[in-house]
C-alpha cells in the first residue's frame, strides 16, 4: 500500500487562512505598541500638558496679581479671560510638534523604518497608521489639556482673595465663541502634532526636522514681521502660529483670520505637507 504525502502549505498557499484585520488596523495596532513603548512620547505629552495647563495657570495668576495695574488705573477694555489663559499653547505647540517628528524620524535613525516597511510594504498605509494613532493621542491630550487650562484660568481670575480679580471676571463655556475658542486650541495643538510627522517624513534626520518644525511655528511668524506694511499682516496671517491663534481666540482680531479661515489654512499646510510626505516616502529609498 502506498501511502499519500500532502504537501505543507507553504506562506504563499492559497488554502493557508488569511491573518484577520485589515492591513491598516494591523499597522495601527503596531504603531500604537510602538508609540506607547517609547519614553519620548511620555515626555512630550507630559511637557505638552505642562506647559499647556501649567503656564497658562501662571500667566492668568501673575496677571491678576500686578499691582501697578491697580495703581495705574488701567482699563482693559478687550482683555479675553480666554486667551490668558491659553498663552501656555505657544510654547506647549513646540514640544507636541517635536513628538510628531520623532515618530518617523526617530525609525530612520535606527533603522528600524526598514522593519516597518518589510511589515507593512504599503508605505502610504504605514504613513496612515502613524497618523491616525499620533492624531489620536494628541487630540486627546490637546483638549484635555486646554480644557484644564481654561478651567484653572476662569477659577483663578473668580478667585475672592484678590480685589483685582473682580475687575477682569472669568467666563464660562457656555458664553459666545469660548467653547469654540477651547477646544480649537485642543484641536490645534492636533494639527501641530501631525505637522510634525509630516516634517519628520520630508526631512527624516531629527535635527533637520525639528529645526524647520521651529522655523515653520516660530521663526517664520518674527520674520514677516520685519516686512512692510501690509504685507507684514497679509503674509504674517497664513502662517500656522497665526492661523492656529485665529482657532483659539475668542474676540476676532483685525490682523488675524477668522476661526474658520484659520481652521481651513491648517488644513491646507497638513494636505500640502502630507501630500510631499507622501511621495517622498513612496519614491525614495529608506
Amino acid at each position: 500500500m502506498t501511502a499519500t504525502i500532502t504537501p505543507a502549505p507553504t506562506p504563499y498557499s492559497t488554502n493557508r487562512p488569511a491573518p484577520k484585520g485589515s492591513v491598516l488596523g494591523r499597522a495601527v495596532s503596531s504603531e500604537w505598541a510602538k508609540i506607547r513603548s517609547v519614553r519620548s512620547t511620555v515626555l512630550s505629552l507630559v511637557a505638552t500638558m505642562g506647559l499647556t495647563v501649567g503656564l497658562g495657570w501662571l500667566i492668568t495668576f501673575a496677571f491678576i496679581h500686578r499691582d501697578h495695574l491697580e495703581r495705574d488705573g488701567r482699563r482693559f477694555d478687550r482683555f479675553d479671560p480666554t486667551d490668558r489663559a491659553m498663552r501656555g499653547v505657544f510654547l506647549a505647540q513646540l514640544a507636541i510638534g517635536v513628538l510628531g517628528v520623532l515618530v518617523m524620524s526617530s525609525e530612520h535613525v535606527t533603522g528600524m523604518i526598514r522593519s516597518s516597511i518589510a511589515a507593512v510594504p504599503q508605505r502610504r498605509t504605514l504613513l496612515a497608521a502613524k497618523a491616525i494613532v499620533l492624531g489620536t493621542v494628541a487630540l486627546i491630550v490637546g483638549m484635555a489639556s486646554s480644557f484644564a487650562a481654561f478651567l484653572g484660568g476662569q477659577a483663578i481670575l473668580s478667585s475672592p482673595h484678590t480685589d483685582l480679580s473682580r475687575q477682569f471676571q472669568g467666563v464660562s463655556l457656555s458664553d459666545p465663541g469660548v467653547l469654540r475658542a477651547v477646544a480649537g486650541a485642543g484641536a490645534y495643538l492636533t494639527m501641530i502634532a501631525l505637522l510634525g510627522l509630516a516634517i519628520g517624513t520630508i526631512i527624516r534626520r531629527t535635527p533637520g526636522a525639528i529645526s524647520a518644525m521651529f522655523a515653520v511655528v516660530l521663526v517664520a511668524p518674527l520674520i514677516t514681521t520685519a516686512l512692510p506694511a501690509p504685507w507684514d499682516v497679509n503674509v504674517g496671517r497664513w502662517l500656522p502660529l497665526n492661523a492656529g491663534q485665529a482657532m483659539f481666540t475668542v474676540r476676532v482680531e483685525p490682523d488675524l483670520l477668522t476661526p474658520g479661515k484659520g481652521f481651513f489654512v491648517m488644513l491646507v499646510w497638513l494636505a500640502g505637507s502630507f501630500l510631499l510626505a507622501t511621495i517622498l516616502l513612496s519614491k525614495r529609498d529608506v
